[in-house]
């Protein structure tokens, strides 16, 4: 119901941004002070920007999940790990008679894109959101540790939010001792591979050879034992754990996977998939089935039972930074601001030196420069049109080497949401994140445009949202600036809760920055680097008096 009203409401605010658009910009055109002959022109306006250190973020209802290492060359290290609940796929299952069990297969995909076929017709595959490229051990462990849906401190009205340092709540946390069970499964040396995962189907009668059936794309993909899944599973049947989803659930109470480092190497951060149909545990049986041969003996046929890893998933994330993070400068702003996804630093924007309310002397000065308005403050005419309104942030060159994030996001702060610039742009690519809306939030320019080269800068255009300023009456609110791993994750997502003090600014946190490791320094207000000095940049139309 949430998600509904919100996307009715942020329905009607474009409607009726395009309504008042079309009836701002005929005004614009014909009511300039001044006549028709135009000149055009440029101002730079100074903003105050600092870094802001986050706090544990809620971490679970996450999308998609982080599993692995991340070492950024600036901040340090980032582990991740997480617990997910698991689901049955059907509920009182019925195997059948004489079930032998053949094999279990745990399937979680990688992101990753088809590129064609090879010239031996395999599927070729490459990899996205895979950071770094060392081997790791990879463990599944069975969790011990109930994960519930409701909080009980809300009367069970509320649902449980667990948090990326693994709390319940300011004062809860969860009990680790309990998380990490039976193993599972593990792999020494894992790495994430780009090849197809192959599927054999069923073995030929005569020869018991299996054949190749398909090629689906690259997965975390292994072999668990069998003995321990017919005791688990199989040798359950018509019993009360496997009765109901509730049984269940608190009977297996699903699964926690964690990686360890190898000396010498940095590790892979990998993001996973869990949206994809072929995201289980399967397992593989044979039974009597219910024709017979000519013998009158069952002939025996093959089926499948699946688990989900629906439900409840919890991302653990645990930094170790090189130094740490603290917030900034809110008064006179920063020299550097530090931006790191997942649990790191985030920025805040402040235009025209506004207070709590949004209001200056500054910001009375730049409308009277561009509009003219009536004694209740109302939008009368313009005196100038803006044409475009960017802020360009210059990437500190001797702090990172490559590794930064293509895309960061600029956001409504107040109100932990897009600004309307978001909404109106067309560059929507649902297909390859890393290029949609790329014109309201450019993607980093680097250095001969190599795509490991240094970042140079990022052009954010907010144009519409200082039109919104000065025609529209809008609050000037503080602005938000944070790493970003899919933009479009923001168009979707609710932001989710810091836990931090009430009077704090930072209270939330987009999605998109959670699922990202990486980070970035940038030039802030107060650099004594003039030329890298982040600073509002309006290209505008006046009138030639």
């Amino acid at each position: 119901m949430n998600n509904a009203l919100k996307n009715i409401l942020i329905g009607s605010s474009i409607i009726i941004s395009f309504i008042s658009c079309e009836k701002d910009f005929s005004s614009l055109g014909t009511e300039i002070i001044g006549g028709t002959n135009f000149d055009t022109g440029s101002e730079l306006y100074d903003v105050i920007a600092y870094s802001k250190k986050v706090g544990p973020v809620r971490s679970n209802g996450l999308p998609v999940n982080l599993i692995g290492i991340y070492n950024d060359p600036v901040y340090g290290s980032t582990t991740a790990s997480f617990i997910t609940q698991v689901s049955s796929s059907t509920i009182n299952p019925v195997f059948g008679d004489s079930v032998v069990l053949d094999s279990v297969v745990l399937t979680i995909p990688y992101f990753s894109t088809n590129e064609g076929n090879d010239d031996s017709g395999n599927i070729m595959y490459e990899l996205d959101s895979i950071f770094g490229d060392s081997p790791m051990n990879l463990y599944g462990f069975r969790n011990n540790y109930f994960l519930r849906d409701f909080d009980p401190e809300s009367g069970f009205e509320e649902t449980q939010n667990y948090y990326s340092n693994g709390a319940t709540s300011e004062t809860g946390m969860l009990n680790m001792a309990e998380i990490e069970g039976d193993t599972i499964f593990k792999q020494i040396m894992f790495l994430p591979s780009n090849d197809p995962t192959i599927i054999f189907g069923a073995p030929d009668e005569e020869t018991g050879e299996r054949e190749e059936s398909r090629q689906d794309p690259p997965a975390i993909r292994t072999l668990l034992d069998k003995d321990y899944w017919q005791e688990l599973i199989i040798d359950k049947e018509g019993e009360p754990e496997l009765s109901n989803q509730a049984n269940f659930e608190d009977y297996f109470r699903g699964m926690y996977f964690k990686v360890e480092s190898l000396a010498g190497e940095p590790g892979t951060m990998i993001l996973l998939d869990f949206s994809s149909s072929s995201s289980n545990i399967t397992l593989y049986y044979t039974r009597d089935g219910f024709s017979t041969d000519e013998n009158g003996d069952p002939i025996r046929e093959q089926s499948t039972f699946e688990l989900g890893f629906n439900g409840n998933r919890v991302n653990l994330l645990e930094n170790n930074f090189n130094f740490p993070l603290e917030d900034g400068d809110d008064i006179n702003g920063d020299e550097k601001i530090y931006l790191k996804g997942g649990v790191g630093s985030t920025a805040v924007i402040n235009l025209f030196n506004a207070d709590e309310t949004g209001q200056s002397a500054e910001f009375t000065a730049f409308k009277e420069s561009f509009v003219e308005t009536n004694s209740d403050g109302e939008f009368v005419r313009s005196k100038r049109l803006v044409n475009e309104a960017n802020l360009i942030f210059y990437v500190d060159q001797t702090m990172v080497d490559g590794e930064e994030p293509d895309r960061i996001y600029l956001y409504d702060l107040t109100n932990n949401a897009p600004l309307i610039d978001y909404f109106l742009d067309p560059s929507t690519n649902n297909f390859n994140p890393v290029d949609t809306k790329i014109l309201h939030l450019g993607a980093l320019e680097r250095v001969d445009d190599e795509p490991d080269g240094e970042g140079i800068k990022y052009r954010l255009k907010m144009t519409e949202h200082i039109n919104n300023l000065l025609i529209r009456d809008s609050t000037n609110v503080k602005l938000g600036l944070s790493v970003s791993g899919n933009l479009n994750l923001e168009n979707e997502s609710n932001q989710l809760d810091i836990i931090t003090e009430e009077t704090n600014i930072l209270n939330q946190l987009p999605v998109s920055s959670i699922i990202s490791p990486r980070g970035t320094v940038l030039f802030g207000n107060n650099t004594m680097d003039d030329d890298k000095k982040v600073q509002l940049e309006i290209f505008y139309t006046e009138p030639n008096n």
